[in-house]
C-alpha cells in the first residue's frame, strides 16, 4: 500500500518541482544529479519503446514525453541561470564543452547542429508525419472496427466481456494515435527551443563576461561559450533519445514481438540476401583505394552469420514429402472407399460460388470461426446439437453466390458480392452498388463498396458485412429445419447426457416405455413448432406420466407441451402481456366435436367452407395485429390444439396456436383482442 501510494503522487510531485526548477536557482551538484537523471530517464524511454509488444502497451508515453520535455527545458533554464550568474554550471555540462568538444567553439557548434537537424528534420518531422496519418486512419477505421465487434458479438463468436474490451482496445488506440500526433509537436518544438536558448546563451555570456566580470572579449567568449554548447549538447542527447523513442512508437507495425527480435528473425529469415550483402562487401575490397580491412570484416561476419542461418528448403521437402505420402495413402478413386465417401450426404452444407472463397481463407476469413459459434449459439437457444457444417466451394453457383443445403437439398441461397457490404436502409441512391435482397427479412438494400461503408452509415443505413449475412441466415435456416437436423444419434447423446445427471427420469422412460424414435418424434415435432428443448428433464418426466396411460404422438406432444406451459407463453409475451384471440365458444364446441381420430393424428371433421373462413378470419386477425406492432396467439382447447394449428397450417397461416392449459400457467397479463366465429357466407 506504501509504495502504491508513493507511485501515485511521484508524478504530480515531479510536475511541481519541474515548475520550482524554472524559478529558484539550483546548486550545480543538484544540476549534475538531475542531469544525469534526465539522460538516464530518455535512454529508458527508449530502450521501453523497443521492448514493447505492440504501441498502446506504452499509452502512456505522449503524457511521458511532455513530462520529459519540461524537464528538459527547466534545466536549460537552470544552466542557463548558473552560467551566467556564476561562470559555472557544474561538471557534467563543462566535460561536455571541455572533453566531447574538444575545447573547441567552432567543434561545439558543428556537432550541436548537426544534432539539431537530425532530430528536427529527419527524426522529428517523419514521427509527426507518420503520427498525423496514424491518428487519421485510426479514426476513419474505427466504425468499420465497432461493426466487426458487434457482429461477432450477434454470432457468438465472443461474449459481451470480451466485446467491451475490444472496444476498449478500439477507442484506446484512436486515443493514443490522437495524442501522438500531439506529442510530436512537442519535439518539434523542443528543438525549436534549444536553438534559441543556445543563441541567447551565448550572446548573454558574452555580455555578462565583459561588462560584469571585466574579461576581455577573447577570454569571455571561451570561457561562455563552452559552458552553453556543452549545455546544449547535454540537452540535445535526451532530446535525441525522446525522438528517436517516437518514431520508434509511431512506426511500429502489426509484429507480435518486441523490435529487437522482429528485426532480428525477419532480416535473417532469407538466407541468399545474406550471402549477396557479403559477397558484394568482400567484392568492394578490389575497388583501388579503399581500405581492404574493414570490408573484409564486414563481408566475412556477414557470409558467417548467413551460414549459420537455418535453411527452410529442407523444410519445404519435408511437407512436400509428407503430402506426398498422404497422396500414396489416399484410397483410389474407384475404390469402395472413396465411393462411399463421396455418396454421403451431408445433413447441412454450405457451398460458396469460387469468388467467395475468400470468407473461409485462414489468413483473412473468419467465417468458419462463426459457424463454430454458430453451433453453440444453437445449441443453447433451441437445445439440440447443430450437425457440423460442411463448407466447400461449388462451380455450378452463379458468381458471388451462396447456397445452404439440408441432406443435399437446396435450403436458402443468396447474394455475397466480394468486396461488399450490404447496407440496408432508404437514402443510399447516392451510394454506386447493386441491389440486394437481406434473407432472413426480406429487407430491401444495396451491395456498395466496402470502402463506402461509413458513408453508408452517415446516411443512416445499417450496414452488415457479407460474413455475417450469411451467418444470419444460416442460423435462420437451422431455425426453420431443426427437427430435420434432429437426428437419432443426436437423441442418444442428449438422453445420454441427461442420464448423467438425472438417471432415473432415463431409465423409467426409455427403453421401458419409449422407445428412442418416440422421443425423437415428440422432440421433431416441438422443434417445428418453435419450442426449445434445452429443459429435457422437465419433457422427459411429463412423456413418462403420458406414456403410462397412452403413447399416442399426439397426447405424447401436448404432455410436452404442458409441461413447457410457462416457457412457451413467454416466447410470446412482451412487456409482461400476452395478446390471445380467441375462439367463440360455440364454434370451439362444435369443433370439438368434430374430431376424428386416424393415424396421424385426430383432425377436425368439417366442411371446406368452414375451413376455409376459419382459417381466413383468424389470418385476418393475426395481420391486423402485426401491423400494430404486436404478436398474438391463439388460444383454445388442449384437444383442439394440435388439429387446428395443422388447419392453420395447411392453409398457409403461420398462427401460434396454444392450449389455455399452457396460457395459465404464465405470469404475463393476458389480453384477448379478438374472435374468431368462423361464420361465412352461406352458413345456416
Amino acid at each position: 500500500m506504501k509504495n502504491r501510494s508513493l507511485s501515485k503522487f511521484a508524478v504530480p510531485i515531479g510536475v511541481i518541482g519541474i515548475i520550482v526548477m524554472m524559478v529558484v536557482p539550483l546548486p550545480t551538484f543538484l544540476l549534475d544529479l538531475l542531469i544525469a537523471t534526465n539522460i538516464t530517464g530518455a535512454l529508458l524511454i527508449l530502450l521501453v519503446a523497443m521492448f514493447v509488444q505492440r504501441p498502446l502497451d506504452f499509452s502512456v508515453f505522449p503524457a511521458l514525453l511532455l513530462v520529459m520535455t519540461l524537464f528538459r527545458l527547466a534545466l536549460n533554464i537552470s544552466a542557463t541561470r548558473l552560467v551566467l550568474r556564476d561562470g559555472d554550471a557544474g561538471k557534467v555540462i563543462h566535460a561536455f564543452g571541455d572533453f566531447v568538444v574538444g575545447g573547441s567553439l567552432v567543434i561545439g557548434l558543428v556537432i550541436f547542429l548537426i544534432l539539431i537537424i537530425v532530430q528536427m528534420v529527419v527524426v522529428t518531422k517523419g514521427a509527426e508525419r507518420v503520427a498525423e496519418v496514424g491518428a487519421r486512419f485510426t479514426l476513419d477505421a474505427m466504425p468499420g472496427k465497432q461493426m466487426a465487434i458487434d457482429a461477432d458479438l450477434n454470432a457468438g463468436l465472443i461474449d459481451e466481456a470480451e466485446a467491451k474490451k475490444r472496444r476498449a482496445d478500439v477507442a484506446a488506440e484512436a486515443d493514443f494515435y490522437g495524442a501522438m500526433d500531439g506529442g510530436s509537436k512537442f519535439v518539434k518544438g523542443d528543438a525549436i527551443a534549444a536553438i534559441i536558448i543556445t543563441v541567447i546563451n551565448l550572446v548573454g555570456g558574452f555580455g555578462v563576461g565583459i561588462l560584469q566580470h571585466g574579461l576581455a572579449p577573447a577570454e569571455a567568449m571561451n570561457q561562455y561559450s563552452l559552458l552553453t554548447v556543452g549545455d546544449g549538447l547535454v540537452s540535445q542527447i535526451p532530446a535525441l533519445l525522446l525522438s528517436v523513442a517516437t518514431g520508434l512508437i509511431t512506426t511500429r507495425s502489426a509484429t507480435s514481438g518486441d523490435m529487437g527480435s522482429s528485426v532480428t528473425a525477419q532480416l535473417g529469415q532469407n538466407k541468399l540476401a545474406l550471402r549477396i550483402a557479403g559477397g558484394a562487401a568482400l567484392g568492394l575490397c578490389v575497388i583501388p583505394g579503399l581500405p581492404k580491412v574493414p570490408f573484409l570484416i564486414i563481408g566475412a561476419t556477414t557470409l558467417l552469420i548467413a551460414q549459420r542461418v537455418k535453411d527452410p528448403e529442407p523444410e519445404a521437402e519435408a511437407a512436400a514429402a509428407a503430402a506426398a505420402a498422404g497422396e500414396a495413402d489416399r484410397p483410389a478413386p474407384d475404390s469402395p472407399e472413396s465411393l462411399l465417401g463421396e455418396m454421403r450426404v451431408d445433413p447441412l452444407e454450405l457451398a460458396l460460388s469460387p469468388d467467395l472463397v475468400d470468407l473461409v481463407d485462414t489468413n483473412g476469413g473468419d467465417l468458419l470461426d462463426r459457424v463454430r459459434a454458430l453451433r453453440r449459439k444453437m445449441a443453447l437457444e433451441l437445445g439440440i446439437i447443430m450437425p457440423p457444417v460442411r463448407t466447400r466451394d461449388d462451380l455450378d453457383l452463379p458468381l458471388s453466390s451462396y447456397a445452404i443445403r439440408i441432406s443435399g437439398v437446396d435450403a436458402g441461397s443468396g447474394q455475397a458480392p466480394p468486396g461488399t457490404v450490404l447496407a440496408i436502409g432508404d437514402g443510399l441512391q447516392a451510394l454506386p452498388g447493386r441491389a440486394g435482397i437481406e434473407p432472413v427479412f426480406g429487407l430491401a438494400g444495396k451491395w456498395v463498396p466496402a470502402e463506402l461503408h461509413y458513408q453508408a452509415e452517415l446516411s443512416g443505413a445499417t450496414v452488415v458485412d457479407r460474413a455475417s449475412v450469411i451467418i444470419t441466415h444460416l442460423a435462420e435456416i437451422v431455425r426453420q429445419n431443426a427437427s430435420r437436423l434432429l437426428g437419432r444419434e443426436d437423441v442418444r447423446s442428449l438422453t445420454e447426457m441427461v442420464k448423467r445427471t438425472h438417471p432415473v427420469v432415463v431409465e423409467e422412460l426409455t427403453p421401458t416405455l419409449l422407445s428412442l424414435g418416440q422421443i425423437q418424434r415428440v422432440l421433431q415435432a416441438l422443434l417445428d413448432e418453435g419450442v426449445p428443448i434445452r429443459d429435457l428433464v422437465r419433457i422427459f418426466e411429463a412423456l413418462s406420466l403420458r406414456a403410462k396411460v397412452s403413447v399416442d404422438h399426439d397426447g405424447l406432444v401436448e404432455a410436452a407441451r404442458a409441461a413447457l406451459g410457462p416457457a412457451i407463453a413467454a416466447q410470446y409475451a412482451a412487456n409482461g402481456r400476452l395478446t390471445v384471440i380467441t375462439l367463440e365458444p360455440m364454434l370451439e364446441q362444435s369443433l370439438l366435436e368434430s374430431l376424428r381420430p386416424s393415424e396421424t393424428g385426430a383432425f377436425m371433421a368439417i366442411d371446406g367452407m368452414r375451413a376455409e373462413a376459419i382459417v381466413s378470419e383468424a389470418g385476418r386477425l393475426v395481420e391486423a395485429a402485426e401491423q400494430s406492432g404486436i404478436t398474438p396467439v391463439l388460444a383454445c382447447s388442449p384437444q383442439l390444439r394440435l388439429p387446428l394449428m395443422r388447419l392453420l397450417r395447411a392453409g398457409s397461416r403461420r398462427v401460434q396456436v396454444l392450449s389455455y392449459s399452457e396460457i395459465s400457467g404464465s405470469t404475463a397479463q393476458i389480453e384477448t383482442m379478438g374472435v374468431v366465429n368462423g361464420a361465412y357466407a352461406g352458413a345456416a
